[in-house]
């Protein structure tokens, strides 16, 4: 399937061929959801929200994996790599041999999408900015803070992936809902993986939302280590279910501004995101002691779904811009002879 994706999308250069694919990988093993919903959109598409989400990913593990003994100083020193071949890249316009960015893959096929797809380079900077910040900012003290952050971390994503989706509507009318669909995939995975988040020393969740339901930093850390539970920390992540689910809303509207190829894989992923918090509800809010998983059965039936979706769509849209048979020329029938024609003939 993959070199079937490539092809259609026009890929034949082998560099370019093998970046995407390591992008491809990385969405297949770490974003299995991101990666489900893909399998919904065209083919000739796939590919550069692989490329996307794989360069995302690799910034996101610099900063964040767990299985390495880097130290901060050294996860800047990669993360500023990382961003000055990207820069490089994205000034010449794509991928060019002898670029700083020509040997890293992720680098590689993210540029080449943005220069197939006019991706503004102001959302890769945002993006950078926001990874930049992971190393040294811990807790965010109001929402407003936090939206900062997730405009870099998320919203610029939803931005990112628009001009691949493709819109029936202008482009920044459907805008800044993208922009709330990647905020409420972001604060749904903030609440299902508030426990890692406070291994690695941050609290992502608002700082005076928890306080109102009189939880603390040093609550979440007691609960976490005895795994005992406390209904002041279920009211707050309680909170944060809410607010997450209102940036839903906010989102709901764009799904028909996109075009309707893309919309199964769209709406797919809107749906499972959003069963991840209905399994955090259902499961009592206890994200500080195991993480919420969308039962396989409901996963499958949100993607059976989809599948049936997504070749309707395309059909229709084939439909749409083929072209209309040519009207038949007019038939011109012999005219019966009357009287007045006798008349003449004698």
């Amino acid at each position: 399937m993959t070199r079937r994706e490539l092809d259609a999308a026009g890929l034949h250069d082998p560099r370019l061929r093998a970046a995407y694919t390591h992008c491809r990988r990385l969405n297949a093993r770490h974003g299995r959801t991101y990666f489900l919903a893909t399998r919904l959109l065209p083919v000739d598409r796939r590919p550069a929200v692989h490329a996307l989400y794989g360069f995302a990913r690799w910034a996101d593990d610099i900063v964040d994996d767990l299985h390495t003994d880097a130290t901060a100083e050294e996860r800047a020193t990669a993360l500023d790599r990382l961003d000055a071949r990207l820069r490089a890249a994205l000034a010449a316009g794509g991928p060019r041999p002898g670029h700083p960015g020509a040997g890293e893959p992720v680098v590689l096929a993210v540029a080449d999408t943005a220069a197939r797809y006019g991706i503004e380079a102001a959302h890769f900077t945002d993006f950078m900015a926001s990874m930049r910040s992971d190393l040294t900012v811990t807790e965010y003290a109001t929402y407003d803070e936090l939206r900062s952050y997730t405009h870099g971390s998320a919203a610029v994503i939803g931005l990112q992936m628009l001009p691949v989706l493709g819109t029936v509507t202008p482009r920044a009318q459907a805008a800044p809902h993208a922009a709330a669909l990647g905020v409420a995939f972001q604060l749904t995975n903030f609440l299902r993986d508030v426990g890692e988040d406070l291994d690695r020393g941050r609290v992502y969740l608002p700082l005076d939302l928890l306080a109102a339901h009189g939880v603390d930093r040093g609550l979440l850390l007691w609960s976490r280590r005895t795994g005992r539970h406390d209904r002041r920390i279920t009211a707050a992540f309680r909170a944060a279910e809410d607010l997450t689910r209102s940036v839903y809303r906010e989102a709901a509207p764009g799904l028909a501004m996109l075009d309707p190829v893309a919309r199964p894989c769209i709406r797919t992923a809107y749906v499972l995101y959003r069963n991840i918090l209905d399994t955090i509800s259902a499961g009592g809010h206890a994200v500080l002691h195991r993480r919420a998983v969308v039962p396989r059965r409901r996963r499958a039936a949100v993607a059976a779904d989809g599948l049936v979706r997504a070749p309707a769509a395309r059909l229709r849209a084939r439909a749409a811009h083929r072209p209309a048979p040519p009207e038949p020329a007019p038939v011109t029938l012999p005219r019966r002879a009357g009287a007045d024609d006798v008349k003449e003939a004698g």
